[in-house]
């Protein structure tokens, strides 16, 4: 059967690991930071998680430029959001927002997998979108060609209702099993933390002293 998403160059598809979990204090995003052009690495040290607002982040797999397009559209609403209503915007409302915007490019798809999560009034959430605007909400979940490696770290470690600082050692143990073992994944990695307290991103120092002591 015919799908939009057969226009879609099959090496265009390569590439990326982004992992999200949701625990019980707060969500966990990681990605590598390796872009390619098929077997050609582009960049490596590619930013591909966002801040969207205080209590929201956003991870993306796909193109570049649909990616960061549907960033930027997601950030102005959330802003407009927040300043019309007084209150940030509902994760889930973001999810849908952004789902919309794929849906309503179907017939040439945006090449996009993106992860939309943080905390609201409901508590930690995490949603994962496909290319056609597919939402499905998750706890623990990956993207990009590492994915199927981080998820043999993810399934076997993970445990819901774990803490952010007990997680975050798993999710670095998952994106340096991809980054290992998936050409399209590398060079270095990035996690975020969304919290009670906001959203900050780790510094290069928390990174290097979680290596060392998972070493």
């Amino acid at each position: 059967m015919y799908s939009p998403l057969d226009k879609i160059p099959k090496d265009v598809l390569k590439g990326t690991t982004t992992i999200g979990i949701v625990c019980n204090d707060g969500v966990v995003f990681a990605t590598d930071t390796r872009a390619t052009m098929g077997y050609f690495i582009a960049h490596k040290h590619a930013k591909k998680i966002y801040q969207i607002d205080d209590h929201m982040a956003m991870t993306i797999a796909g193109a570049v430029g649909d990616a960061q397009n549907v960033v930027e559209i997601l950030k102005a609403n959330a802003q407009l959001y927040r300043y019309e209503r007084g209150k940030p915007m509902a994760v889930s409302a973001a999810a849908r927002l952004v789902g919309n915007v794929l849906f309503s490019a179907r017939v040439a798809p945006l090449i996009l997998q993106a992860l939309i999560g943080g905390m609201d009034e409901s508590g930690g959430r995490i949603y994962a979108l496909d290319p056609l605007g597919s939402i499905t909400e998750e706890k623990c979940v990956s993207t990009g060609s590492g994915s199927p490696i981080a998820y043999g770290v993810l399934e076997s470690q993970f445990k819901e209702g774990m803490t952010v600082k007990d997680t975050v050692p798993i999710v670095i143990k998952a994106i340096g099993s991809a980054m290992k073992r998936d050409a399209g994944s590398g060079d270095s990695f990035d996690v975020a933390l969304v919290t009670s307290k906001g959203y900050r991103e780790m510094t290069e120092e928390e990174k290097k002293a979680l290596l060392a002591n998972k070493a």
